[in-house]
């Protein structure tokens, strides 16, 4: 069966098996500043989490480009970035469309016919893609693939499912802190290179500031990069 399944009893999980997942999930997803390595962790957990999955990876959202990150083994990371270019696939469905993708043999399935032909060509035949979102944002999707027909179940979009709402959490607060780490990091970058032209050309630090920014906006580079460039020239580097 191809798409979502609907009806049962939750894939035949019980309430105890749910509980299950949730606490293991819960454990194995702890945000980090490292947004790679939050992903990486994230994609091992949910082999190691939904029935059927072989390989994963994460399509993640960054300002309406999509970027393929954490792929378990070189067929994701090249199917992601065949879905990403052909805007076509369960991952980018999944990711722009609705909220779960399921085929269990895309060689039947008609959704997607171009991205079918490589992975087929890949070996790829059963794939699972779930929404990666908060209440505010939506993050990307959560991809897994197996070479077996039918590998995902009901059990398996349950599952993942619950995987991903947790993961998606996970996502968003290692996003947030490595936001947070390249600010301060920019503001440091920036304070140093302030106290390089304050000494320089004897000015005040909102003059030196001006500098900077005059430098970014006619070099058309980042004041960050601007700022990192002198730093690098006044230390000889």
């Amino acid at each position: 069966m191809d798409g979502r399944a609907t009806g049962g009893d939750a894939g035949g999980m019980t309430t105890q098996d749910l509980a299950g997942v949730f606490a293991a999930v819960a454990r194995r997803l702890e945000p980090e500043p490292d947004l790679d390595r939050t992903v990486s962790r994230l994609v091992e957990a949910a082999i190691a989490t939904v029935p059927g999955a072989e390989d994963a990876g994460v399509s993640l959202l960054e300002r309406d480009k999509v970027r393929s990150i954490g792929p378990t083994s070189e067929r994701v990371a090249k199917l992601d970035q065949v879905q990403h270019e052909l805007c076509q696939g369960p991952c980018t469905d999944a990711a722009f469309e609705g909220d779960l993708y399921r085929s269990g043999d895309l060689k039947r399935d008609d959704r997607w016919p171009a991205f079918t032909v490589a992975a087929t060509e890949l070996g790829v035949v059963s794939m699972l893609a779930v929404r990666l979102y908060t209440e505010r944002t939506v993050l990307g999707a959560l991809n897994m693939y197996s070479g077996q027909p039918e590998a995902f179940d009901a059990a398996s979009e349950t599952v993942a499912e619950v995987f991903a709402a947790h993961a998606a959490v996970a996502l968003s607060g290692a996003r947030k802190q490595a936001q947070l780490v390249t600010a301060l990091d920019t503001r440091d970058t920036i304070g140093m290179a302030k106290g390089i032209l304050i000494e320089r050309h004897h000015v005040d630090g909102e003059r030196a500031f001006g500098m900077l920014v005059e430098a970014s906006q006619h070099a058309n580079v980042k004041l960050r990069d601007v700022a990192a460039w002198l730093i690098q020239e006044a230390s000889g580097a």
